[in-house]
């Protein structure tokens, strides 16, 4: 090829009907999308401009600690995230629960009556968070009865409707029923973290889309999985051999800085000394990466793609010389603190309990220096954990995503685009398109689908089985 540009690696001839595909970008959106191409027999060039895969997802080494950029959960709904840990090969490094059991924490209460449980039994929905709803401490009786009242008024609701992205979940449950509390200890318990922001911030339609489908659905819907490993140990290591398997060419410390159209219809992507002549380009970014590569004509209102707001969560990392908590996780009430994760196991820690405090919506915290963070945050969890009072912290540091996720604010769905673009041959993925999840890694997963699903039609090529076996993430 002429102008010093080749071909995705291993692109044959024109007569040889071979198709190949360039990916921008290494998070879960990204590699999905080249495992989907690569598995259909499309050549799959991966371009990852940071030193690793796995996107805002990551793991990095902190003297002998192995830590994770923050706490990362999924649920038993989460098929398509779950496809991904199984086409990696990494499932069993992050099982899910038996069955669903959150220990919550209310800071407000005495000590020895602290502590609620919210957990299903094995019986339908929604009957399977009967009993667990009505011993609930934390709420009224009067709170309780509501919360059921209000839970199967969110059933009701159609997500298809494109009203309820208009209005906020707040008043939402305001109008039916819900006091104060009930929103800081069930609803905002739950949402927050998964849709980082609280019930007055969020839309509506993308919170009855968590409630629904996380609780109402089904009664192992919302069972809580985690990584028993390092993130970058799925995202970044299994990931990196799953890829080399199916024959993709990844590229790490590989910026794109330019995607334009060919005249015979293909793309040339462009990374500081190459230029790379493809049939299709997905641009697994983040929106506003998106927007800046996009050529002009791509999207009708490419401006749209940096009205989507983000939002920040903040990871405080606190090192003990000793065991303070004794089970893998809990939730707190009366507490700035979130939730915490005991990450001594995952980290490699080989002495004293390495603890996560995961806080999403974290807009007031995010830009605060560590030491101010410090003396925010060890005395709260002192209160919550009396085994602290007498170990010695040995090590505290904080992580910072200010753009962690889209800010899943009321009108955002009618500015997320879905997979397919104007422009032939172009296709979007990300948490942040039009997948119907909030900013999840579920969502990250279900939009490479969607991409390789759009890019495989107009390649003529066939959808791989093994992965759209699951088809309501397609």
């Amino acid at each position: 090829m002429s102008d010093g540009a080749r071909p995705a690696p291993g692109q044959r001839t024109p007569e040889s009907a071979a198709r190949s595909a360039v990916v921008i970008g290494g998070g879960l959106a990204g590699i999905t999308a080249a495992l989907a191409l690569a598995d259909a027999g499309v050549r799959v060039a991966l371009l990852e401009g940071r030193p690793r895969l796995g996107g805002l997802a990551f793991s990095f080494q902190r003297g002998e600690l192995t830590v994770d950029n923050g706490q990362h959960v999924y649920l038993r709904c989460c098929t398509a995230y779950r496809w991904f840990l199984d086409r990696i090969e990494g499932a069993a490094l992050a099982p899910l629960q038996d069955r669903l059991d959150v220990p919550v924490v209310d800071l407000a209460k005495p000590e020895g009556r602290r502590l609620g449980r919210l957990r299903r039994d094995p019986l339908p929905v929604p009957l399977h968070l009967g009993r667990s709803l009505a011993a609930y401490p934390h709420l009224s009786l009067a709170e309780r009865a509501s919360v059921g009242r209000a839970a199967l008024a969110l059933k009701g609701l159609d997500l298809a409707d494109p009203t309820l992205d208009t209005q906020d979940f707040g008043s939402w449950l305001a109008a039916h029923g819900q006091s104060a509390r009930a929103i800081e200890a069930l609803w905002d318990l739950v949402g927050v973290a998964t849709l980082n922001a609280v019930a007055g911030d969020s839309s509506l339609g993308l919170a009855a889309m968590v409630f629904k489908t996380g609780l109402l659905s089904d009664p192992g819907a919302a069972d809580i999985g985690w990584a028993h490993v390092p993130l970058g140990e799925l995202h970044d290591r299994l990931a990196r051999r799953a890829l080399d398997s199916a024959g993709v060419r990844t590229e790490v410390r590989s910026r794109v800085t330019s995607v334009s159209a060919m005249e015979n219809g293909g793309w040339c992507v462009e990374v500081p000394g190459e230029r790379i002549k493809t049939d299709a380009v997905v641009l697994a970014v983040s929106q506003r990466e998106a927007y800046e590569l996009l050529p002009p004509g791509a999207l009708d209102a490419p401006e749209r793609l940096l009205e989507i707001g983000t939002a920040p969560i903040l990871n405080v990392h606190v090192v003990y010389d000793r065991k303070v908590l004794a089970r893998p996780f809990f939730a707190a009430l009366g507490t700035p603190v979130q939730w915490v994760f005991d990450r001594t196991h995952a980290s490699g820690l080989r002495s004293g309990q390495y603890l996560a405090l995961s806080q999403s919506a974290a807009q007031d915290d995010i830009d605060l220096p560590v030491a101010e963070l410090r003396a925010r945050y060890v005395p709260e969890l002192e209160k919550l954990l009396p085994g602290t009072r007498g170990a010695v912290i040995e090590d505290f540091f904080v992580t910072r995503e200010r753009t962690a996720t889209f800010a899943p604010t009321p009108g955002v769905g009618r500015l997320r685009p879905g997979a397919r673009t104007k422009a032939s041959g172009l296709y979007l993925a990300g948490a942040w398109t039009a997948t119907g999840w909030p900013a999840t890694m579920e969502s990250a997963v279900r939009s490479g689908v969607s991409a390789a699903d759009a890019a495989l039609r107009a390649l003529g090529r066939p959808r791989p089985s093994r992965l759209f076996a699951f088809e309501e993430a397609a």
